[in-house]
């Protein structure tokens, strides 16, 4: 056993420095996570490269993030604070025409896309999961832009999907520059796509999470370090222009009580059954998404539609971060909250089935905390002991963590967007592998692989 495991270190790549084993004769590669770099080889230009593609996409964020603002300042007049007070002190009629304007420009420029450029998708999973993680510059540049002033303008898709897609852009660049194989390619390019969620959100931890857990599904010691490390250099250069701040401000430090972790317990089956529902529609519609001289109509339409809904709840414009942060906070009645959690999702279908591209990370957080959040409320009847605000964090990261696949990243997610919930990990952890698992077993698709191109 003992030249066994002298063998296996001999073997690891790369080679420690301390060339002798302990005096129990076991080997470091015992532990799972520490074993060699496999297909991708952690050498000193794979390094330069995360560090450049964690620069390029916190800069891409932070660029990506001051164009959203300024076209939200154009819109509605927002400057600071809540971006729904700022719709909601607009008219109706200057709500709806501005959608209806997002319509246009976002139909005029994907049909255009659409003529103009023949080669592969802008799809930073498909790239990683399938490809040699070559991401197209071009398209994606360009589809990143249009995503960003349609969201701005207040179509109920979320803002992050540009700076992943242009962080994966990113490290793509860099892969060439530095001529990486495939297989260091692939990851180079996973970690930017991890980076520059966690630029945009100011979530380092959470990026690297999502790098390794969904984009790579592994979380072993190669992965993480070079996850961890774009990360962070992307969340740090962000801080530029964006603030190093909490996402979701003045969260209180929420308690556990009994009430809350039993209703976590029971909470898990619907929100993964949910979740499955959910999942199933953003694929259904990503499949027979609008295509053609379609893409010139559907999306006018669509946010066409979403403006007269915003007549009654204007809450549905945007991503939906301001509605998850009154959730969080307890505010709303039941009514409002039921009514927003079923139309939510439903928008966010109708506007990627219209033909825009956008992501789905704070529309999911948003659904999951105003159905903890009004499950909560009416919990409360029967059984109190917890504030409203500890529900929606419950349900928000039960709801990411099924959607995704991914109840690590779930759950980092809430604690570093908010700041806060550390007290509630117990029950989040309850209701997040419930959830989770359900899905797993009721259909096992999560919001990236439902969304996949076809084949060929």
């Amino acid at each position: 056993m003992a030249k066994q495991d002298r063998v296996s270190d001999r073997q690891r790549v790369p080679q420690p420095l301390l060339k002798h084993r302990l005096p129990s004769g076991r080997g470091a590669m015992e532990q799972p996570n520490a074993t060699s770099d496999g297909d991708v080889s952690l050498s000193p230009s794979f390094w330069i490269a995360i560090v450049v593609t964690g620069a390029a996409a916190g800069l891409f964020g932070a660029g990506l993030m001051a164009l959203l603002f300024e076209v939200q300042r154009l819109a509605f007049g927002y400057h600071a604070g809540s971006y729904l007070a700022a719709v909601e002190r607009s008219s109706d009629t200057r709500r709806l025409v501005t959608l209806v304007l997002a319509g246009v420009i976002g139909g005029v420029a994907w049909f255009a896309l659409s003529r103009v450029s023949k080669g592969p998708k802008a799809d930073l999973e498909d790239a990683v999961w399938n490809g040699k993680g070559e991401v197209p510059v071009r398209r994606s540049a360009y589809n990143a832009v249009v995503s960003e002033v349609v969201v701005g303008m207040g179509a109920s898709i979320g803002r992050e999907a540009a700076p992943r897609l242009m962080g994966g852009v990113s490290g793509s660049l860099a892969s060439q520059w530095l001529r990486l194989t495939p297989a260091q390619r692939r990851l180079v390019v996973a970690c930017g796509g991890g980076a520059g969620l966690a630029a945009v959100y100011n979530v380092p931890l959470s990026g690297a999470l999502f790098t390794a857990e969904v984009l790579c599904g592994t979380l072993a010691l190669p992965y993480v370090l070079p996850a961890l490390l774009c990360s962070g250099v992307a969340t740090a250069v962000s801080w530029i222009y964006l603030p190093n701040v909490a996402s979701y401000a003045d969260i209180p430090a929420y308690h556990p009580s009994a009430s809350l972790f039993v209703w976590s317990l029971l909470i898990g089956p619907i929100v993964g059954l949910l979740a499955s529902f959910y999942v199933r529609l953003i694929g259904w519609v990503s499949y027979y998404r609008a295509t053609g001289v379609w893409t010139l109509f559907a999306p006018v339409g669509a946010c066409g539609l979403l403006g007269l809904l915003g007549f009654t709840y204007p809450q549905l414009f945007g991503n939906g971060k301001d509605v998850a942060h009154f959730a969080f906070l307890g505010e709303g009645g039941l009514v409002l909250l039921f009514a927003v959690f079923a139309l939510k999702p439903l928008v966010t279908a109708m506007m990627l089935g219209s033909g825009a591209t956008g992501g789905l990370l704070t529309p999911l957080l948003c659904t999951g905390a105003l159905l903890g959040g009004f499950l909560g409320l009416a919990w409360l009847h029967l059984w109190s002991g917890s504030p409203v605000g500890a529900f929606a964090m419950v349900g928000a990261a039960a709801m990411i963590g099924a959607s995704m696949q991914a109840p690590l990243v779930g759950l980092a997610l809430v604690l570093e967007l908010t700041h806060s919930g550390f007290q509630l990990m117990v029950p989040m952890v309850c209701a997040t592998v419930i959830a989770t698992a359900v899905v797993r077993y009721v259909d096992g698709y999560s919001i990236y692989s439902a969304r996949l191109p076809r084949l060929g």
